[in-house]
C-alpha cells in the first residue's frame, strides 16, 4: 500500500473535509483492560467506586468508551492481571457489547523469579518459565480470537558488572525465537522498547533501534511497538515514526502523554502539537486504516499498525479519562488529515521555510470539535461524548451495583 494510494490529497475525490471523514471513519483506536482498573504510581493507588473487580467489568467499562466515541472497538487484555476460567467467555461478553478482544499483553515483571532478568536471566530455568508464560498468552490469544502478542521487557541491569551485556542480548535473542516460534501463522508478535526503568544502568531493549534488530532477525510478522512515553526529553518521536513506517516494521502505538518520564497521562495532554505531529506522520504515509487484525484477510505480515492507549487514572475517573484519551486522538488525527499537503510539498520543493511550517501550523490551528460532532452524528452518535456519557449515570450505576469482591488493580 503506498503513500499515494491512502494520503488524502487535493486530487483525491471530494472536498478537504468530506475526506477527512472519510478518513476518520476508519479509524479505531484499542483500549487497555488495565485502565478500567486502579492503578497509579510506586507511592500509593486510589480506590474509586464502581471499579472492575473482574475482567468482565472493565470490558464493560470498555464498551462504554466505543458506545459514545465509536471508534474504540477492541480491548487488550495483560495477563496474569485479566486471568478468567473461560476466555471463550469472555469473548462472547465482549462481542454481545460490540467490542472485541484485541492484543494480549504478557507480563515480566511482577515474579519474584524475574529480579534479576526473565527472558535475559542467566539461569536457564528463569528464561524456560518466561517462554512458558508467553505460551499461555498464545492460548489466550486462540480462546479470543486475538491476534496480537505484545511483549515489553523490564529486563536490564542497575549497576556496571552486574552481568554481561552482550550474553543478555544473545539470551534475548534466542528465547525470542522461542516466543515467536509458539506464534500461529495468522499472529504477530510486537515488541515494546523503554530507555530505563525499572533498570537504571542498562535496559535490554531500550530504543526503537534495538527492538527492530531483534524483530528483523524473528520474522516479517514480528513488529516494533512505540509507546510515546517510552523516551528521552526532547527525543523526536515523528523522526522514529517515519523511520519504522520506512521499514515496514511499526506494529503498534502506546498513546499517552508525559511531563517528565513515563507518566502514561491522557494521551494529547502534555503536549498535543507532539501527538498532532505523529498523526501528520501516519497520514503522510497512508498508514491510518491500512488494515487491522479484526478486517478480513488481515495479513500479520502486512503494513498495519495498531493505535492504542496505555495510561492509568490516578486521580480522574477512567472512562471518562478514556474518553478524553480517545477524542484527543481524534482531534491531532483530524488536523492531520486537514493539512493540505499539495501546498505543503510545493513550499518543501521550493525551499520556502516559513510557507512550510506555515501550512502544517494553520491545519493545527483548526478547530476540528465540529467536524468530529458531524462524523459522531452521522454515525448516529452523541455530538459530545463526555456528555452523553455523563448523563447516561452509569458511574453512578456501577457503583452501587458493585459492592463486594477486591477491585481490579494493576498487582502492584
Amino acid at each position: 500500500m503506498t503513500t499515494a494510494e491512502t494520503s488524502p490529497t487535493s486530487s483525491t475525490p471530494g472536498t478537504p473535509r468530506e475526506r477527512a471523514l472519510a478518513a476518520l471513519r476508519q479509524q479505531a483506536i484499542e483500549l487497555p483492560s488495565w485502565a478500567f482498573g486502579n492503578s497509579g504510581t510506586r507511592f500509593k493507588v486510589f480506590g474509586t467506586p464502581g471499579t472492575p473487580r473482574d475482567p468482565f467489568e472493565k470490558v464493560s467499562d470498555a464498551a462504554q468508551v466505543h458506545q459514545y466515541t465509536g471508534v474504540a472497538p477492541r480491548v487488550s487484555l495483560h495477563i496474569p492481571w485479566d486471568l478468567v476460567d473461560d476466555y471463550g467467555k469472555l469473548a462472547a461478553h465482549a462481542a454481545d457489547l460490540g467490542v472485541t478482544i484485541g492484543m494480549v499483553n504478557a507480563n515480566l515483571f511482577q515474579d519474584d523469579d524475574y529480579k534479576l532478568g526473565s527472558l535475559t536471566h542467566a539461569d536457564p530455568r528463569v528464561r524456560a518459565k518466561a517462554v512458558a508464560h508467553h505460551a499461555e498468552c498464545v492460548e489466550v490469544m486462540r480462546a479470543t480470537g486475538s491476534k496480537e502478542l505484545k511483549l515489553w521487557l523490564p529486563d536490564g541491569t542497575n549497576y556496571p558488572g552486574q552481568d554481561d551485556l552482550r550474553e543478555r542480548q544473545d539470551r534475548l535473542a534466542d528465547s525470542l525465537h522461542q516466543v515467536y516460534a509458539l506464534l500461529d501463522d495468522d499472529m504477530r508478535l510486537v515488541l515494546e522498547y523503554k530507555f530505563f526503568e525499572p533498570a537504571f544502568y542498562s535496559t535490554d531493549v531500550p530504543d526503537w533501534g534495538t527492538s527492530l534488530l531483534h524483530c528483523l532477525a524473528l520474522g516479517d510478522r514480528a513488529k516494533v511497538v512505540l509507546d510515546t512515553g517510552h523516551h528521552a526529553p526532547g527525543t523526536n518521536i515523528e523522526f522514529i515514526v517515519v523511520q519504522l513506517l520506512r521499514a515496514g516494521r511499526l506494529g503498534a502505538f502506546d498513546f499517552n502523554s508525559r511531563f517528565y518520564a513515563d507518566d502514561d497521562l491522557m494521551a494529547g495532554a502534555a503536549d498535543p502539537f507532539q501527538l498532532f505531529r505523529i498523526m501528520h506522520e501516519i497520514v503522510g504515509a497512508g498508514a491510518l486504516a491500512p488494515g487491522t487484525p479484526s478486517d478480513p484477510g488481515w495479513d500479520p505480515a502486512g503494513p498495519g499498525v495498531n493505535f492504542m492507549l496505555d495510561q492509568c487514572h490516578n486521580v480522574e475517573d477512567k472512562i471518562p479519562g478514556q474518553i478524553r484519551s480517545v477524542t484527543n486522538v481524534q482531534q491531532a488525527t483530524a488536523k492531520a488529515l486537514l493539512v493540505d499537503r499539495d501546498a505543503l510539498r510545493a513550499a518543501q520543493r521550493a525551499g520556502d521555510v516559513l510557507g512550510a511550517h506555515d501550512v502544517l501550523m494553520d491545519a493545527y490551528h483548526t478547530d476540528v470539535r465540529p467536524l468530529l460532532a458531524e462524523l459522531r452524528e452521522s454515525s448516529g452518535l452523541d455530538p459530545d461524548p463526555m456528555a452523553a456519557f455523563k448523563a447516561s449515570g452509569y458511574l453512578q450505576r456501577t457503583a452501587g451495583e458493585r459492592i463486594g469482591g477486591t477491585q481490579a488493580g494493576w498487582g502492584a
